[in-house]
Formats: C-alpha cells, sequence, structure tokens
C-alpha cells in the first residue's frame, strides 16, 4: 500500500461510501451484504460452535487482589454471553502472581478455583446458546506489575524501541527462570478444565513475554536467536499442557506482525518494518498445527507502542501517519494470508470495530472469501455486547457501535477499572471522571510511530 491517506474520523453512512472510498485508494476489503453465514457452525476439536462471531479478549481490570473475578467481571461476562456470540475468548488470566500486568488481573488458584466455576456459570445460564469459552493464560514479561509502584518486570529481550516503557525495577529472565513456566502454565490449564473451560489461549501477542521471545532475535542462550530457539518455550509449554492437562483444547491468540524495526519485531519486512513478512508467522502456524492446535486468533501490533497498527482508532494519544482503512486493510490481509496458508486451522480475525456497523459486512465476506474462520470484535463488545444478538436479528445499529475514541485504553492506562464510558456510561463515565481528575497516569512515552 503505498498511499497514505489522511487520518480522519469514520464518516461513512451508507456501504456504497465505504466502497467508493476502498476504490479511490486502491484498497480492498471482503464485503458482503447477504450476514447468513456469521450464523452458521463451525466444528473446532470436535466441539460445534454455533457462529461464527467472536467476542475477544478485552481486560477489564476488575478482578479482586487474590486474582479472583469480581462484580464487574461477572457483569461484564453475563452481557456478553446474552449477547449472543458463539465464542467467548476470555480476557488474559496471569499464571502466577508475579506475572499479573495490574494488581486486579485474573489468576487462576486452587484457593479462587470456585469463583472461576461461578464466572463459567454465569455464562452457561446467561447465553441463548452455549457458548464454547476460552481463558487467555499470560505472563506479562515486561508489562508485569502486580504492584504499580513496585513491580518488578522481565522483558524477555533488550528492545530499544521498548525499553522507555519499562519501570526502574526490571531485568531479563534467566533461561532457568523460563524453563519453570510450562509447569505454571500446565497448572493453570489444569485448573481452567476444573472449572468448566472449553479451551485455554496460550497468549502469545502484543510483546507479552511468549510474544516477545519470538522476536528474540538478539537474545543469547536456549530462548533466542534462531526460529528453533525462539519458538522453544512456546512449543515446551504446549507440550506441558498437553501433557498435565488432557482435555481441555489449547489455543493461541498470536502475533503475526510486530510493527517494530527487525531485529526487534516479529513477522516484519527486514527493510521496512511498516510492512509485513509472513514468513515465519506462517512457519509458527505450520508448526503449531503440527502439534495439533486448530484455532488461533491473529493479531498484529503493540497496544502500548503502536495503537493503531492493531487497534485502529478516531481518537488515541498521536495521530498515525495512515489512516484508518489502510490500517484496517492491513490487519485484514495479514489475517488472509495466514488463514489461506494454513487452512487446517481455524483463524479469528481482529481490527473490526472501527468499521463500526460495517463490520459485519467484512466479517461476512470475509469468512465468504477465506479470510478467516471466526469474526473477532474486542472493543466493539465493550461498547456493544449485544452486537451479535443484532446481527442475527436485522444487523448491528450505528447508536450502539464502538466510536473508537481510545476511553476504555484511557481508564486502563489511568489505572482504573476498563469498560466503555460511552456506551456503558452509568458505570464506566463516572470512573473515567475520576481518573483524569487525578488518578495516577501510566507512564506512557511513544517513540518514534509508525
Amino acid at each position: 500500500m503505498t498511499h497514505n491517506t489522511a487520518h480522519k474520523r469514520f464518516s461513512y453512512t451508507t456501504l456504497s461510501q465505504l466502497k467508493e472510498d476502498l476504490a479511490k485508494n486502491e484498497l480492498a476489503l471482503p464485503l458482503s451484504e447477504d450476514l447468513s453465514i456469521l450464523s452458521s457452525p463451525f466444528s473446532v476439536y470436535r466441539k460445534q460452535i454455533p457462529n461464527r462471531l467472536c467476542v475477544l479478549p478485552m481486560e477489564g481490570c476488575d478482578g479482586t487482589s487474590e486474582g479472583a473475578p469480581g462484580p464487574l467481571t461477572y457483569r461484564r461476562y453475563r452481557r456478553f454471553a446474552q449477547g449472543g456470540a458463539g465464542l467467548l475468548w476470555l480476557e488474559a488470566c496471569s499464571v502466577c502472581p508475579e506475572g499479573r500486568a495490574n494488581p486486579r488481573q485474573l489468576w487462576l488458584h486452587e484457593k479462587n478455583l470456585e469463583q472461576f466455576q461461578g464466572l463459567v456459570g454465569t455464562i452457561l445460564d446467561a447465553a441463548p446458546i452455549r457458548p464454547y469459552t476460552v481463558l487467555q493464560l499470560t505472563h506479562s514479561g515486561r508489562y508485569a506489575k502486580p504492584d504499580y509502584d513496585n513491580g518488578f518486570a522481565l522483558p524477555a529481550v533488550e528492545n530499544p524501541y521498548l525499553d522507555s516503557f519499562l519501570p526502574p525495577h526490571h531485568r531479563i529472565p534467566t533461561d532457568e527462570e523460563l524453563q519453570r513456566l510450562p509447569a505454571l502454565y500446565a497448572n493453570s490449564a489444569r485448573l481452567a478444565k476444573e472449572a468448566g473451560f472449553d479451551a485455554v489461549d496460550l497468549k502469545c501477542c502484543h510483546r507479552y513475554l511468549i510474544s516477545e521471545l519470538l522476536s528474540a532475535f538478539t537474545r543469547p542462550g536456549r530462548y533466542g536467536g534462531s526460529y528453533e530457539n525462539r519458538t522453544r518455550l512456546l512449543l515446551e509449554i504446549l507440550e506441558k499442557v498437553q501433557e498435565r492437562a488432557q482435555g481441555i483444547d489449547i489455543t493461541l491468540r498470536m502475533n503475526a506482525f510486530d510493527a517494530i524495526a527487525y531485529p526487534y519485531g516479529f513477522g516484519v519486512n527486514k527493510t521496512d518494518y511498516n510492512v509485513p513478512d509472513l514468513e515465519e508467522p506462517v512457519r509458527l502456524l505450520e508448526t503449531l498445527r503440527d502439534h495439533g492446535v486448530r484455532m488461533v486468533a491473529v493479531s498484529i501490533g503493540n497496544p502500548y507502542y503502536n495503537p493503531h497498527v492493531g487497534r485502529p482508532y478516531d481518537q488515541g494519544a498521536y495521530i498515525p501517519p495512515s489512516s484508518q482503512l489502510q490500517d484496517t486493510v492491513r490487519i485484514l490481509e495479514t489475517t488472509r494470508v495466514l488463514q489461506q496458508a494454513v487452512p487446517q486451522v481455524a483463524i479469528v480475525s481482529t481490527g473490526m470495530s472501527w468499521l463500526r456497523e460495517f463490520a459485519q459486512n467484512v466479517a461476512a465476506g470475509g469468512i465468504k472469501e477465506g479470510y478467516m474462520t471466526f469474526a473477532g470484535f474486542g472493543r466493539q463488545a465493550f461498547a456493544y455486547p449485544d452486537f451479535a444478538g443484532d446481527i442475527f436479528s436485522g444487523g448491528m445499529e450505528r447508536k450502539k457501535c464502538c466510536v473508537c475514541c481510545s476511553s476504555c485504553t484511557t481508564l486502563m492506562r489511568c489505572r482504573s477499572m476498563a469498560g466503555c464510558p460511552i456506551r456503558d456510561k452509568e458505570i464506566y463515565g463516572p470512573l473515567l471522571k475520576q481518573a483524569l481528575e487525578g488518578k495516577p497516569k501510566a507512564n506512557i512515552r511513544f517513540s518514534e510511530h509508525i
């Protein structure tokens, strides 16, 4: 893509206007006015998922200090379940206390297993159809802040583009420390199975620990340098989970394109880091397929460094050099390449929320044309938890859609509980006001942005 249209607020009122703008800028998105494919079931791991819509993992930062789901956590997933999406991909849940990204991040362990069982029960009781449930397991690595002010971040490798984000207390973990992680993931997966989840996600996106190792070209030792070394920990975790948590399905949310300069970014062209090079991401997807993984949610970019890459927005911390339309096309094109290269793995898309109600047309067109198997929605679900039900009963409504104002991420970065202050203003409007009036903000510094 050579065209650099101006970054501007979403203004399309008809599908025809969107088509015209795509053609004018020599861009392409799959579009279909027939939405019926979105209600069709699909089988993964010999289980039937009732439709093609997915609520992606969006962290609410509203668990208890002990890692259990809190009242707002239950409320959020009850609303998601009531909305009718066939695939509920729950938010990041740490495998150990020191790996939490914030003091209210979920952390599943033996003492709070009952609360997680209650969360699954809440989902199943509220859902009009039984959804397939995935719990995302994570270690936050360089973004670990179990205590906002005294946390100890663990970047997997030095990175000049991201190290300015690091708190004063941080260090690179040794190979021996990393070797302890597979057992922690396996234990969390075992507990997730006991809680009633259908699957776990080995979180491998957005430069959290496992994701960062994929681009650890400069790290010495058994977890850096070669492709085999950089993927070693992920595969060790996968194998340990398969061994100790038999019966639970294993998925990933995987970054296919970091948009950070080589040798510090994964899936990037070595001379132009704005351009994906998907040779290694495709190879990784093939490796995962050969190890029994049958569903992967694809993501790109880094929400802390270049958020526009994976989450095109109208309002944010800076104005990107590309248009939201360009960024959306890049996300969908990246997804298409992976889905068509490895058709045995069901790909879940992302990055369509900026399109408002026309996202449903891209979702349907994308599935029909082989871009993805499931259409995933993150910020849109925060704002519009019943989007799936509306799609099935006549279509999404503009007045309910996410407006891509970045207020949900502002809440998170101000150390508050996260949700949509625009569409769920009774709960999150006062929290945003409080956050902006004086709550301590996270240290947000942006280097050269893409």
